[in-house]
């Protein structure tokens, strides 16, 4: 609705991050508040700004109206500015407020990572989509050709989540400012299988979001086809739970072992627009029978239908391990999203029928 509640929720969403959360002397959105607009923490962190120019371009596109893409804009230039890693490609990470960088290690100052920069190219995306401009596009390519060329693994095609400066494949560590890592909490230095370790769910969503990319430039998807054929195959082999229904967490590049057996609600939402994409471009049954699996599981296990929501993280065979129905990293970014695009993918499928 262009007019109405949803509309009036971005604008003042919008208007609010502006006025609160926008460093009116360095530039660059801080990290984290309190509810109040409070600044908590005054970093700069790459991730954190990738967000910020995926909503504020997805809002002008939405609402037309021009202050998401100006303030976008400024974010991508700072980025440009003070991000950018010139000697081997890719963007620095972990800034201070004034955009020093960030120590080495926990601090975040010495480390490349797939996470930042899917989710560059995801911004980077809505920026194109909404601006149109050459510098986007170009940078948009470039993000792209480096996860292609650097992050992902030159066999498995399975993504590697920590690098070093020069691309060289770094053991996965916990940052001192973190995401995600609520589930982790009190846990300190490397992760588990530091230096082989895949998500799956997070090379079911570089796919589909690099399916969204190429139609937003209006690149043919063929020539990454078999880079694709290997991902997903890995993905619907190894990462999808024929007993119990649903997706695990993580396991390892090659695909021979799954380190965590668990289910969490951002790899389902994740497999069920990957998924109808990946039948969409590829036709293949095997591709809506993982779907259904997935659907299954999440509509039977994992949401909460007394009060509408996803429940966060089951066992294995979809008993809870959390009760609580939220925490700090669980948006409606995943859980949202990913039905509206189902919906918008199966009208595509019946469509085409």
């Amino acid at each position: 609705d262009r007019d109405g509640r949803c509309k009036d929720l971005a604008d003042r969403g919008v208007q609010f991050a502006i006025d609160n959360y926008w460093d009116e002397v360095y530039g660059g959105f801080y990290w984290l508040f309190d509810r109040k607009g409070t600044v908590l923490i005054n970093k700069k962190i790459v991730y954190g700004l990738s967000f910020a120019i995926y909503a504020l371009s997805s809002y002008t596109k939405a609402f037309d109206n021009p202050i998401g893409l100006e303030y976008a804009e400024k974010c991508f230039d700072l980025l440009q500015k003070y991000g950018a890693e010139t000697s081997y490609g890719g963007y620095w990470e972990m800034f201070e407020r004034d955009w020093t960088l960030c120590g080495p290690g926990a601090e975040g100052g010495d480390r490349k990572t797939l996470d930042v920069h899917m989710h560059l190219m995801e911004a980077f995306t809505a920026l194109y989509g909404a601006s149109g401009k050459d510098i986007h596009r170009r940078k948009l390519l470039e993000i792209i050709d480096l996860i292609d060329t650097r992050i992902l693994h030159p066999e498995y095609k399975t993504g590697i989540p920590q690098f070093f400066v020069d691309w060289s494949v770094a053991p996965q560590i916990k940052f001192n400012v973190i995401w995600g890592w609520d589930r982790f909490e009190g846990e300190e230095g490397e992760k588990a299988n530091a230096l082989d370790n895949t998500s799956y769910g997070h090379n079911v969503e570089f796919f589909w979001l690099l399916s969204d990319a190429l139609r937003t430039l209006a690149v043919d998807r063929t020539q990454y086809d078999p880079m694709f054929e290997k991902l997903l195959t890995h993905a619907v082999t190894y990462g999808v739970d024929r007993k119990h229904g649903g997706v695990f967490v993580e396991g390892s590049l090659d695909g021979s072992q799954v380190y965590d057996r668990s289910k969490e609600f951002w790899q389902q939402a994740e497999f069920l627009v990957g998924m109808l994409d990946a039948y969409l471009a590829y036709s293949d049954e095997k591709y809506l029978e993982v779907y259904e699996n997935v659907h299954r599981f999440v509509f039977d296990k994992m949401i909460n239908h007394e009060v509408g929501e996803w429940l966060a993280l089951l066992e294995e065979d979809g008993k809870p391990i959390w009760s609580h129905m939220s925490h700090s990293w669980k948006v409606n970014y995943h859980t949202i999203r990913s039905v509206v695009l189902s919906l918008d993918r199966m009208d595509r499928i019946l469509n085409r029928v």
